[in-house]
C-alpha cells in the first residue's frame, strides 16, 4: 500500500496543483483503493450465489423481520426461508418442461419467496412486465421459451389483465392461491423443524455464472430484449453499491419500484435481503399521496425512485413525510434540475442520482453523500472499467462502453447477443457520456436520441431537459417530449409533443434559448396528445409516443404498432 501511495503522490495527472488539492485527491485515491479491495475480497470469499448469501444472513438473524408489504403481512428471515422451502416442495412437480419459469406478480412478500423457491429447484425466474400489456408480455414469454407462469388470480383481477393469450399459446398458469391450498400443516411444521437446526450451506447449489433471473429491457426505443443476469452479476452489483455507501442493518428500505425492473429488483429487494435490511414492498409508485404517508409511518431511511415519480410526490406530500430518509436514490431516467431543487427546498433532501442499465444488473455509477456532484450521475462503481468512443458531430464526450463483473451473461435475442459477444466483455451502453478529471459521469443523451439537423448533432434529451418545468403557468402537469421527422432541406427536424393544448412555439423557443441551446434545438411544430405514454418506471415511452403520432397521421395504421 505504501508503494502505491507513493506512486499516487508522483502521479503525472496531479500536475502543478496546490498542497490542499493534492491532499484532497490523494484522500479520494486512498478511499478508492480501500473500496476496491473490500469489493474484491467479498467477491473472492463471499457467497457465490444469491440464495446462499440470503441463507447465510438468515442463519445469523432468523427472528429479524425482513419483509413487509401493503397487506401488513410481515416475514422474518425464518418465515421467509421456511416459506421458500415449502413452496419449492409443492412446485417441484409443477414446474417442468424447461429451466425458465415466468413470474407475473406485483410488489408483495410472496414474490421473493417464489424466487428463492425456484432457485432451490434450479429454475430461473423470468420477470414479466405487466405494465407493458398482454401482447408485449406474450412476446417476452415466447422469447424466453416459457412453459409455465406463476401468478395470482387476485392480482390478475385487480390489475385487469387478460391472460387468455397465454393459455392459447400453450403456457400453463400456476396460481399461488391453488398452490397455497395444497400446503398442509404438517408439511409446514416439519419444514420449520429442519430450519431450526443448522442446514448444509447452499454455497455450491448454484454456480456464480449460472443465470439468476431473466429481466426484459424497457423497450422505450425498440423491441424489448431478454437479459440474462447471473448470480455473480447481481452479487457483484450488490457488493459494489454496499462498498460505496454506509447502509447498515438499522436502515429500512421503501421500494415501490416494480420488481420486473432491474433497479427495483437488485437494489430494492436483493440487496436488502443479502445485507439484512428491512424492506417495505409497496405495489405502485403512482400513489402519490399514499407512498409518502406509508414511508413516514414505517420510518424508512432508504427510498428508490425516478424523476417522474419524485415530481408526483413533491406535489402531494407533506414537508415532514420524508423526515427519516438518509438515502434517496434516483435512476432510470435523467434527474431534472427543477426536481432536485424542489426536494432540496421542500424536504431538505439531496437526491443522489445514479446511472445504470438492465444489462449491468443495473448500477454503473452513483452519487454518494460523501462525494456528491450536482449535474452528474456520480462516479463509476468499484471493479468497473470504461472507455469512450468518438461520435461524429459530438464534441463533448463519446459513446460509453463499460466492463465489469456486473455486466450480463448475454441476451436471449440472437442478433443482439451476437453483437454483445463480439465486444469481448464490453457492454455498449448506447449513451453519449463525458467524464471529468475526477471521474464523474455526465450523461449527454442516448445515441438513438440524437438528431442530425443541418449537419449538426442535437441531443433530444437535452431539449427535453430544457423544457422540463419551464412552463409553470400551465402547472406541474404540463409535459413535453421531443421526437423527430425527416426533412428534405435539414435532414431532420424536431417535433414537440405536449399534453398542454395552450402551449405555443414561441414559449418553447424562449425556454430553449434561456438554457443556452442553439436555434437548431428548437422544434418546428407542436403536437398535442391527451397524455404522454409512460413506461412502468415512469419515463417517457418514446417508441409508444412515435407510434401514437404515426397512427394520428395514418388512421388506418394498426394500434399494435405502438408495441404495447
Amino acid at each position: 500500500m505504501t508503494a502505491h501511495f507513493s506512486a499516487a503522490l508522483s502521479a503525472p495527472e496531479l500536475g502543478d496543483i496546490s498542497t490542499s488539492q493534492a491532499r484532497t485527491r490523494l484522500s479520494a485515491w486512498l478511499r478508492d483503493q480501500l473500496v476496491r479491495q473490500r469489493f474484491e475480497v467479498e467477491m473472492s470469499f463471499g457467497a457465490q450465489n444469491i440464495l446462499a448469501a440470503v441463507a447465510e444472513t438468515a442463519r445469523q438473524h432468523p427472528g429479524q423481520i425482513i419483509l413487509e408489504d401493503a397487506t401488513q403481512q410481515t416475514l422474518t428471515y425464518r418465515k421467509l426461508m421456511v416459506g421458500a422451502d415449502v413452496l419449492a416442495q409443492v412446485l417441484r412437480g409443477r414446474v417442468a418442461g424447461g429451466d425458465r419459469v415466468g413470474l407475473l406478480l406485483p410488489n408483495v412478500s410472496a414474490t421473493p419467496v417464489v424466487i428463492l423457491a425456484l432457485w432451490s429447484l434450479g429454475r430461473v425466474p423470468a420477470m414479466l412486465n405487466f405494465s407493458s400489456g398482454t401482447p408485449a408480455m406474450l412476446a417476452c414469454a415466447e422469447l424466453a421459451g416459457l412453459k409455465q407462469i406463476i401468478t395470482s388470480r387476485a392480482f390478475l383481477e385487480r390489475a385487469k389483465l387478460n391472460v387468455d393469450a397465454f393459455v392459447k399459446a400453450g403456457i400453463k398458469l400456476i396460481y399461488l392461491e391453488a398452490v397455497r391450498a395444497g400446503i398442509s400443516g404438517p408439511r409446514k411444521f416439519f419444514t420449520l423443524l429442519r430450519r431450526i437446526f443448522p442446514l448444509p450451506s447452499a454455497r455450491g447449489l448454484l454456480p456464480s455464472d449460472s443465470t439468476a433471473v431473466i429481466v426484459f429491457t424497457s423497450g422505450s426505443e425498440g423491441v424489448p430484449k431478454g437479459v440474462e443476469l447471473t448470480h455473480g452479476n447481481i452479487l457483484a452489483n450488490i457488493r459494489q453499491v454496499l462498498a460505496v455507501t454506509d447502509l447498515t442493518d438499522r436502515d429500512r428500505v421503501f421500494n415501490c419500484l416494480p420488481l420486473f425492473h432491474s433497479f427495483g429488483l437488485t437494489v430494492g429487494m436483493f440487496l436488502p435481503l443479502v445485507r439484512g435490511i428491512y424492506i417495505f414492498l409497496y405495489p405502485s409508485p403512482l400513489h402519490y399521496r399514499l407512498v409518502p404517508a406509508v414511508l413516514y409511518d414505517r420510518d424508512c431511511t432508504v427510498f428508490l425512485s425516478t424523476n417522474t415519480f419524485l415530481n408526483g410526490y413533491a406535489r402531494k406530500a407533506h414537508p415532514y413525510d420524508f423526515r427519516s430518509l438518509r438515502y434517496l436514490f434516483a435512476a432510470a431516467e435523467q434527474l431534472q434540475a427543477t426536481t432536485a431543487l424542489a426536494w432540496s427546498q421542500k424536504y431538505g433532501i439531496r437526491i443522489l442520482e445514479g446511472y445504470g442499465a438492465t444489462e449491468c444488473a443495473p448500477c454503473i455509477s452513483v452519487n454518494t453523500p460523501l462525494e456528491p456532484r450536482s449535474g452528474s450521475v456520480g462516479r463509476l462503481l468499484p471493479g468497473m472499467e470504461y472507455k469512450l468512443e468518438p461520435v461524429a458531430g459530438v464534441t463533448a464526450g463519446g459513446r460509453l462502453f463499460v466492463r465489469g463483473l456486473n455486466v450480463m451473461k448475454g441476451y436471449l435475442n440472437a442478433e443482439a447477443n451476437a453483437k454483445f459477444l463480439a465486444l469481448a466483455g464490453w457492454y455498449d451502453t448506447g449513451d453519449i457520456v463525458s467524464v471529468d478529471a475526477e471521474g464523474y459521469l455526465q450523461i449527454r443523451g442516448r445515441m438513438k436520441r440524437f438528431a442530425k439537423v443541418s449537419g449538426e448533432m442535437v441531443s433530444l434529451t437535452a431539449v427535453e431537459d430544457a423544457l422540463a418545468g419551464a412552463f409553470p403557468q400551465y402547472g406541474l402537469r404540463c409535459q413535453v417530449a421531443v421526437l423527430t421527422r425527416p426533412d428534405e432541406s435539414k435532414g431532420e427536424v424536431l417535433i414537440a409533443v405536449s399534453n398542454e393544448p395552450k402551449l405555443t412555439l414561441d414559449e418553447i423557443r424562449d425556454a430553449i434559448k434561456a438554457k443556452g441551446l442553439t436555434n437548431l434545438s428548437v422544434p418546428r411544430e407542436i403536437k398535442v396528445v391527451p397524455e404522454i405514454p409512460k413506461l412502468g418506471t415512469g419515463k417517457v415511452d418514446h417508441r409508444g409516443l412515435k407510434a401514437l403520432m404515426d397512427a394520428a397521421e395514418n388512421p388506418s395504421a394498426t394500434p399494435a404498432a405502438a408495441g404495447r
